[in-house]
């Protein structure tokens, strides 16, 4: 009796033990590959799974989550002969677990030789300067590549990034000096337009000062002409009431004439500057008697206006006695 409660318990023990090696438990972000004597049958899915032990193995662990490989320091010849040192980083997901176990020995060794290798053909295709200025492009042409060769895998390469590039020193100190002599010559071109536009300013402004200038002038002389016409029209119409004054028989307005201009040729005398002293060429008393003559004017004048001119007394003609 013991030994047949001996033997169920064996018997148990191994059934519990079949059925817990039978049991796949899948970490998130794997896929196992199930193998059925040596050959790939199935993906186990994150998760609980049961496949018979010793019919079915787990083949390979492959890792779905996007993953990253470090790209080391490689020497590259470009192809103006200059010899650059980089490195990069390449970014990468297992999107097809069965391809990526067994179409690939090694899969992280062959994406770094792959990249490796096209880092060289990319970079090597480029001048000097074309690799410092367009890591960009660099970037595209090797993700593009290393994509299209990698796709039978299962993998899908997400980025490509080169981390650096460092030239030669001699080079890296010849392209400082370009640089600096760069900076000096924008400097001075830009110096040179600062200088150009603020002459091109003054010309602007002494430009329109002259143009404000002579408009001013033109205005003042416009003035000028038109007071002198007003002046000229003035003394027209004077002479022609003096010239009617004079046919009416007031011989006054004669001497109204001339005193005037007697008076403004000595006021003319007076406000000369190198005048300082005046001699009459005439007696004082002829001016007095001019503006005696000038008083009269004006009293006839305005008496005229008051009264109109006595007109002529007829002579009278006597009869002759006999």
């Amino acid at each position: 009796m013991d030994v047949i409660a001996g033997l169920l318990t064996v018997i148990v023990a191994l059934v519990l033990a079949y059925l817990f090696a039978s049991i796949k438990i899948v970490r998130q972000g794997y896929n196992y590959t199930i193998e059925h004597f040596g050959r790939f049958t199935t993906v186990a899915r994150p998760g609980f799974n049961l496949y018979p032990a010793f019919f079915y193995r787990v083949g390979r662990k492959v890792n779905m989550m996007e993953q990253v490989i470090d790209i080391p320091g490689q020497e590259i010849i470009t192809r103006d002969n200059a010899m650059i040192s980089t490195d990069g980083v390449v970014f990468f997901q297992v999107l097809d677990a069965p391809k990526a176990a067994y179409e690939v020995s090694d899969l992280y060794m062959a994406l770094m030789q792959l990249t490796t290798t096209n880092l060289r053909t990319v970079m090597g295709s480029m001048d000097l300067d074309e690799t410092l200025s367009k890591r960009d492009e660099i970037n595209a042409r090797l993700l593009s590549v290393v994509d299209q060769a990698t796709t039978p895998w299962g993998v899908k390469i997400t980025r490509v990034e080169i981390k650096d590039i460092r030239p030669p020193a001699d080079i890296v100190n010849a392209m400082g000096r370009q640089m600096k002599a760069e900076r000096e010559k924008r400097a001075n071109i830009l110096e040179a337009e600062g200088t150009r536009a603020s002459e091109i300013l003054r010309a602007e402004g002494q430009k329109q000062a002259r143009i404000l200038e002579a408009e001013g002038r033109k205005e003042s002389a416009f003035r000028d002409a038109e007071a002198r016409e007003r002046a000229a029209e003035a003394e027209a119409k004077a002479t022609e009431l003096v010239s009617i004054a004079i046919e009416q028989g007031s011989p006054q307005s004669l001497n109204y004439f001339i005193a005037q201009k007697y008076v403004e040729a000595i006021g003319k005398f007076a406000t000369s500057p190198n005048a300082k002293t005046i001699l009459f060429p005439v007696e004082a008393t002829q001016l007095m008697g001019t503006l005696g003559g000038i008083g009269e004017l004006a009293k006839e004048i305005v008496g005229g206006a008051s009264s109109p001119p006595t007109p002529p007394e007829r002579p009278r003609i006597e009869a002759a006695e006999d």
